[in-house]
């Protein structure tokens, strides 16, 4: 095939793709089951980890919890088996009854710390013991420091990018060849939309959710060069969710209404709707992606102006101030 006609043909598949995506709109795909595949979910043990787990549950997969908090993650770990001996044996969670064997999904937890690749591998080396091959990866588990650059102390700084970042490179290194070999596994990248776009006194979480989309992108073109379509990569890009992490961020009141903060049940439906469709990308809320491209076309300073229109360019100040006061107040603590 020459040139000129390869062009034309990468010109159809280009074209294809984007009448696909439209008709994703009209037709929404069919959800997979993961009825009996093993997923693992690191920072289970509170958060979106936490309902990312429940979700599963009630699709009867077998959970795999990983958590540095050994009792937050046991508290996933009951809630999860408290749904499954809800479940009929052969209900599903629609509540169609379904004609397949009987089978009893499991739960184990694990306390590992994500930051560290020594215990990343030798956690993956037990569940490969205890409970065999993996299907899925959900790389969850994020730290916010909370301290603007020149007074965030270097180990915060380190262990934002070893949670956020470095350990998305030893789970995947852990579990990946099994997934190579069968070319079959999903992985899930839950990063944030301060990884696709950023905001002012959260450098080093900014950087770290760069980093980790970064890694999820070119995994993903690593997969598709090696023809490993049985693979499955999701990224999940969520606006700022309503928990603990950020809380006190604003932005101009004026704006608030049209970029609320994201109900954590509703991120987590979101998400779990585009892994079961194998969907590669999710924003939340769909904003997102015009702010995204919009930074990409806009001139910095036009991009600047508009961030201090809608109030974004100091809307951390608030939960950093807080920040530093709780800190002030536990040194005066331990100092008394």
């Amino acid at each position: 095939m020459n040139i000129v006609t390869e062009l034309f043909v990468v010109t159809f598949k280009i074209m294809w793709s984007f009448v696909l995506a439209g008709a994703k709109w009209f037709v929404r795909p069919r959800e997979k089951s993961v009825r009996g595949q093993v997923c693992v979910i690191t920072g289970a043990g509170s958060g979106l980890g936490r309902l990312f787990a429940l979700e599963f549950a009630r699709r009867r997969a077998t959970l795999v919890l990983w958590d540095i908090n050994r009792q937050g993650n046991e508290e996933t770990a009951e809630m999860v088996r408290e749904i499954y001996q809800k479940l009929s044996p052969s209900e599903g969670s629609s509540g169609v009854v379904q004609e397949l064997p009987l089978f009893q999904p499991k739960v184990y937890a694990y306390v590992c710390d994500v930051s560290r690749r020594e215990s990343v591998y030798s956690t993956a080396e037990k569940v490969r013991r205890d409970v065999g091959n993996i299907d899925m990866l959900i790389n969850n588990a994020g730290v916010v420091s909370g301290h603007h650059l020149l007074e965030c102390p270097d180990e915060l700084i380190e262990r934002t990018m070893m949670v956020n970042c470095h350990a998305h490179f030893w789970t995947t290194k852990a579990f990946l060849p099994a997934m190579l070999e069968l070319n079959h596994g999903h992985i899930v990248t839950v990063a944030s939309s301060l990884g696709l776009f950023t905001t002012a006194g959260v450098e080093d979480y900014c950087a770290s959710k760069f980093g980790a989309i970064g890694f999820h992108e070119s995994l993903s073109h690593e997969l598709k060069a090696a023809d490993k379509d049985g693979i499955k990569m999701t990224l999940v890009c969520p606006f700022l969710v309503d928990t603990d992490m950020f809380k006190g961020c604003k932005i101009r009141k004026e704006m608030a209404p049209f970029f609320p903060p994201l109900k954590p049940e509703y991120c987590v439906q979101q998400a779990m709707r585009a892994i079961l469709t194998d969907q590669p990308m999710i924003c939340t809320p769909r904003v997102t992606y015009m702010v995204t491209f919009m930074k990409t076309v806009l001139p910095f300073d036009a991009t600047v102006c508009m961030y201090r229109f809608i109030g974004a360019d100091k809307c951390m100040y608030p939960f950093l101030a807080q920040r530093k006061e709780f800190t002030n107040n536990n040194e005066s603590k331990t100092g008394i």
